[in-house]
């Protein structure tokens, strides 16, 4: 019989964020400038998976990392957090008002000479870019439906041994609902069985907040 997964409450779920890797004082100021965005806020990564990337980009020994929808910041704040000093991580995203707030608190961070910031529609962004294996990490968490296409334009990219996450692959479940035939579900799914199938890629998924596909470049 298979183990029985445990319920994540919000009462646990407290208690996950209490005992990870806690936002510092520069991640806490940017977490609530988000919050001030009211209903948007719900797109930045959890504490949790921040703490996540931070020791997965120590553990892997990054030296150059590349996201996919950036937002205001966290996420990159994290990753470039786990990099050395001569670490180079290319954000892609496309709104000037989101991404002012991420440049104001990498400053703060100190970080701006690790992050780069392309403006853009990412699969045009990524297209521009070398084709050759240039990554040791990628996070990708944009827009949904364009998921099958990041992926391909991803994978290449990606140095042997080096690491593709994609964020939200359950989707808040829906991955998973018969009667969710929306393209952000459509696209959830064709990238979670393209990477369940694609000959160059190892991986897994993880039950870190919505759902992480953890993918290794062979």
């Amino acid at each position: 019989m298979a183990p029985k997964p445990t319920e994540l409450t919000a009462e646990l779920f407290d208690y996950v964020v209490a005992h990870s890797g806690q936002p510092d004082e520069v991640q806490a100021a940017l977490i609530a400038d988000t919050q001030a965005l009211g209903g948007a806020a719900g797109l930045q990564i959890s504490p949790d998976e921040g703490a996540f990337l931070t020791m997965l980009a120590k553990l892997l020994g990054v030296r150059n990392a590349l996201e996919i929808g950036t937002f205001t910041g966290f996420s990159a704040l994290c990753i470039a957090r786990g990099m050395g000093p001569d670490g180079h991580l290319t954000c892609c995203d496309v709104s000037e008002e989101w991404t002012s707030i991420a440049r104001k608190h990498w400053l703060n961070a100190g970080l701006s000479d690790r992050i780069e910031l392309r403006l853009g529609p990412g699969v045009e962004t990524l297209r521009q870019m070398p084709a050759e294996p240039t990554y040791d990490l990628v996070f990708l968490d944009a827009d949904k439906p364009g998921y099958p296409d990041y992926w391909e334009e991803i994978v290449p990219r990606v140095n042997s041994g080096g690491v593709i996450l994609v964020d939200n692959v359950f989707y808040h479940g829906a991955a998973v609902d018969p009667a969710a035939d929306d393209a952000g579900t459509l696209g959830i799914r064709v990238l979670n069985e393209r990477a369940r199938t694609d000959p160059r890629v190892e991986s897994t998924m993880l039950t870190i907040s919505d759902g992480i596909l953890l993918a290794r470049k062979v």
